[in-house]
């Protein structure tokens, strides 16, 4: 099925780092917004390592925003099965200029091996920000625990963003 990247970009011109997903989950495209799915760990991870508890859409992007950190996906359209990323065909990426240009976005982070290799693959040369890749918070991921995954996310965003 083709799909088309509706959700737009959470940031501002204060965000300093920026988390690319690949593209939305047909959960997240229903709700209209990243990581909506229940099993998929990207919320609670951010919780655990924040202190903070996130319930609502609302509370989300408000933490995003006052953390300096900015959300999108890499695709802007492709054809997926479902939320199955090793099933993209036709990847159309998205244009990171103006959420680059307009903040302070010192490191971007992929949220997954198929995240990172598009980025690689269709955005980077374009773009002088370095770049990285995190493990997957999908719930396909088990290797990773939760508390594995906040040790990794931790350790990245606080050593390479705030300091």
């Amino acid at each position: 099925m083709h799909v088309i990247h509706d959700i737009g970009p959470v940031w501002n011109t204060e965000s300093r780092i920026l988390f690319l997903g690949t593209m939305p989950s047909p959960a997240s495209r229903l709700a209209g917004f990243y990581y909506i799915h229940p099993r998929n760990r990207f919320w609670p991870v951010m919780e655990k390592i924040f202190g903070v508890t996130l319930p609502s859409v609302n509370e989300r992007r408000a933490f995003l925003l006052q953390n300096n950190i900015a959300l999108w996906d890499v695709l802007c359209g492709c054809d997926i099965d479902g939320a199955q990323d090793s099933s993209i065909k036709n990847a159309v990426p998205n244009n990171f200029t103006q959420i680059l240009n307009e903040s302070k976005i010192s490191r971007i982070f992929c949220t997954g091996k198929t995240a990172l290799l598009l980025y690689e693959k269709l955005c980077a040369k374009n773009y002088s920000v370095p770049y990285e890749g995190l493990p997957s918070t999908s719930p396909a991921n088990a290797s990773w625990t939760l508390e594995k995954l906040c040790e990794e996310y931790r350790k990245k965003i606080f050593a390479d963003a705030f300091h």
